[in-house]
């Protein structure tokens, strides 16, 4: 994966949504279960075994020796045990990111993450960049417009000055964080840039 996808994903992710592309991975659609079924079908764990750790391993294959077998019956058993290994492969990649496994969720769509695994798929990263670049502009404008306009009134009441104050703060949170996601997440302590200021 090129430095460009990894830096827009992780800024889609500060961005968009926090804990969104760990999610992706608890969904019927996301790519652990998609592994998970091509390894099925395939009747080869192989294509699992990159989204645990190595000390997880055994489990893994032997909970996919177990689906196997019990695969064999068909009907409810087969679409039962495919579940099961779903749960259990989702749970093992989820603990080595060190989060807690809360279920497999229903397939979901979430386009920024959509997106990056199309760009994946195609080495191309042009409409992840479009898409990730559009929505940061937008937030970016939002954020100093409210700041902008609040600025205006700030000395007329203490009410109007603290709305500013908020404006304010979320603009340099917002542009700090983007910062911190850009420069290769070497962040400072959160709200920094504005304690800084402060200082000043």
């Amino acid at each position: 994966m090129s430095k460009t996808i990894v830096l827009l994903i992780t800024l889609a992710v500060v961005v968009a949504a926090p804990g969104a592309a760990a999610a992706h991975c608890d969904t019927l659609n996301g790519p652990v279960v998609q592994a998970a079924r091509l390894a099925l079908k395939a009747g080869d764990v192989t294509p699992v075994l990159k989204w645990v750790p190595a000390a997880a391993e055994p489990e893994v294959r032997a909970a996919f020796a177990k689906t196997i077998e019990v695969r064999k019956s068909g009907g409810a058993a087969r679409d039962l045990a495919d579940t099961w290994f779903f749960e259990t492969l989702v749970r093992v990649h989820r603990a080595g990111e060190g989060e807690p496994y809360t279920g497999l969720k229903p397939a979901a769509a979430d386009p920024v993450l959509e997106s990056a695994d199309r760009a994946i798929e195609t080495a191309s990263p042009d409409a992840l960049v479009k898409l990730v670049t559009g929505h940061v502009a937008d937030g970016l404008q939002a954020r100093f417009s409210r700041t902008l306009d609040a600025s205006r009134h700030a000395d007329h009441t203490v009410e109007a000055g603290r709305a500013y104050v908020a404006a304010y703060v979320e603009l340099l949170h917002y542009v700090e964080a983007l910062h911190n996601a850009g420069a290769g997440g070497h962040a400072a302590a959160p709200g920094a840039a504005a304690h800084a200021h402060d200082k000043k």
